[in-house]
């Protein structure tokens, strides 16, 4: 299907698997995927790798001044596109417990996240791109000609997230990783800079009870009916 050259954000809860489904319409449609939570993640880790993160919270001062060193970008391979500092690929440093546990206060932060908004700016100027995150379509790309916002039960989002640290060799408690994501929705959705909301010209995709083949087909009759694609 020819899809127009766009921008598409994809807003919504932790766990609904945004980054997955961005990456699968990124490859059906050949659009570049950049993933915005990356580079929050990429930052939490570069602050609790400098023991600028503590039981008493962030240490503001010392990675406001630190930040401007912080060298991140994407490159894309046979996996996909990846996140690395400098040379070395984070990608799956980024996705432990620990850095979940702490990216929501360091994302709140408003000099992060304007550091994190320049930097995909920067990365989207090609055009026909797709993003995830949850200020995309509100705060970074409030002209994006299509914005979703995804959703799921929490229940079902601690669960895929429970299998997911599962596959990578950890041994996560169920309750833990519920209560994570329940903090991170509440943190997220209450922040005063760029707080989680859907945008009003949003379309919702509850994917509760759907598989990654059955969002493709949502979204391609929604692009079909928005742009008048014929071709299927």
């Amino acid at each position: 299907m020819q899809v127009p050259d766009i921008i598409i954000a994809v807003d919504g809860y932790s766990s609904t698997g945004k980054s997955t489904f961005a990456k699968l319409i990124a490859s059906s449609f050949g659009f570049l995927y950049l993933d915005s939570g990356a580079l929050y993640r990429g930052v939490t880790l570069f602050a609790l790798e400098r023991g600028l993160i503590s039981a008493a919270g962030v240490d503001e001062a010392g990675l406001r001044s630190a930040l401007p060193g912080l060298e991140l970008h994407f490159e894309r391979d046979e996996k996909g596109t990846r996140l690395f500092c400098g040379p070395r690929c984070i990608e799956g440093e980024i996705r432990t417990m620990e850095v979940s546990s702490y990216v929501s206060p360091v994302s709140a932060l408003p000099f992060v996240r304007s550091w994190v908004d320049e930097h995909l700016h920067a990365f989207s100027e090609s055009g026909r791109v797709v993003m995830d995150g949850r200020d995309i379509g509100t705060t970074v790309f409030p002209q994006a000609e299509v914005k979703l916002f995804m959703t799921a039960r929490s229940e079902v989002r601690a669960r895929r997230r429970y299998d997911e640290l599962v596959l990578k060799g950890e041994n996560p408690d169920f309750e833990e990783v519920l209560h994570n994501l329940e903090e991170r929705d509440r943190i997220d959705s209450s922040r005063a800079v760029s707080p989680l909301r859907r945008a009003a010209d949003a379309f919702v995709l509850d994917n509760s009870e759907m598989s990654l083949e059955e969002e493709l087909i949502w979204l391609q009759g929604l692009l079909q009916g928005k742009f008048g694609i014929l071709e299927a």
